[in-house]
């Protein structure tokens, strides 16, 4: 007679996401990723990114045939046409994804089955500084607000603590909430 174990939790392979987490604790090289992203003005405020190619694991990765393309743009009331969600609607976005991709790892680990999550952000933005009318106001977000709703196989207090973890490990909140240096180089033809 065998025993079978379901190592899969939440979709996440909970083996192999213990074998990443030893192998790079032995390792520690291969932590170093460099995620990267191209972007091309079309007309207006719309601009595509596209999202292919990164550095992982020691190498570069080929194991996207395809790249990712993301519209931008901006609403009506910013001289935009909706070609696409606005920049800081895509950072809303990358925030919300990390945090729940998080939550989702870190409930796998705990041996938490989930059923759902769910979560709504707002920023607040005062546009007259993004827009130079006024120096007073800082250019982005004022505030951003983050509710969760998660259902799952534990009591709330384990729910909350898988949250809160989640908070502590997401990459995204990490930048948002403690920035990161960026360098602008400029090429002009």
């Amino acid at each position: 007679m065998s025993v079978v174990t379901n190592t899969i939790r939440n979709g996440v392979d909970t083996d192999k996401m213990f074998a990443t987490l030893n192998l790079i604790e032995a390792q520690p090289e291969l932590a170093r990723f460099q995620f990267r992203a191209t972007n091309r003005w079309i007309d207006g405020s719309h601009n595509r990114s596209t999202i292919k190619d990164f550095y992982a694991a020691g190498g570069e990765d080929t194991t996207r045939s395809e790249g990712f393309q993301i519209d931008a743009g901006e609403p009506a009331i910013l001289l935009g046409s909706d070609t696409g969600a606005n920049p800081a609607e895509y950072l809303l976005h990358a925030l919300a994804a990390c945090l729940t991709t998080s939550i989702v790892y870190v409930a796998a680990a705990r041996k938490v089955e989930l059923t759902s999550v769910e979560s709504t952000l707002t920023g607040d933005m005062d546009v007259r500084g993004a827009l130079g009318v006024d120096d007073e106001p800082r250019n982005g977000f004022e505030r951003i607000d983050v509710a969760f709703r998660v259902t799952g196989n534990a009591p709330e207090e384990k729910l909350r603590e898988v949250v809160e973890r989640a908070r502590e490990r997401s990459a995204v909140y990490d930048m948002v909430t403690h920035g990161v240096r960026v360098a602008v180089e400029v090429n002009a033809d």
